[in-house]
């Protein structure tokens, strides 16, 4: 058990340092609307997250040969993401509106949840990573 534990220690320290999409619109999110929104929006992407683990867990030999067999899912995914991000830049607003929307708009919580389990799901590097831990490491561990 202790060896496991000193496996997972340095997956642990790499995966504190990854820097996404989801990492920016988190921080986006926390700046412009506060903590319980971005706990709201972290929320749906530890959802997210727990779903790619149980893919990759129960379905790890046939999600491989599909990745592998087809490269389109990687475009597809990036196309996604490329969308995403053009919404966002597009949605820029003057700072004087942008003070005006803070203190007269309610937060979505739910729309927070949803685009952070969206956003986190939508991007299939997440998928190939738990994948990768679930094949790579997996085996190895007790």
């Amino acid at each position: 058990m202790l060896e496991d534990v000193q496996a997972a220690i340095p997956l642990g320290f790499f995966l504190s340092f990854m820097v996404g999409p989801v990492f920016f619109v988190l921080l986006q999110t926390s700046a412009v609307k506060g903590f319980r929104a971005a706990l709201t929006f972290d929320i749906g992407v530890l959802l997210a997250d727990i779903l790619f683990i149980l893919v990759a867990y129960f379905s790890s030999f046939q999600l491989l040969e599909n990745l592998s067999n087809q490269p389109g899912l990687y475009v597809f995914g990036g196309v996604i993401l490329l969308v995403y991000g053009a919404t966002i830049i597009k949605k820029k607003t003057p700072k004087k509106e942008m003070e005006t929307v803070e203190t007269t708009s309610t937060t979505n919580y739910l729309g927070l949840f949803v685009k952070g389990f969206l956003l986190n799901f939508i991007n299939i590097g997440v998928l190939v990573f738990w994948l990768g831990v679930i094949i790579i490491v997996g085996p190895s561990l007790d």
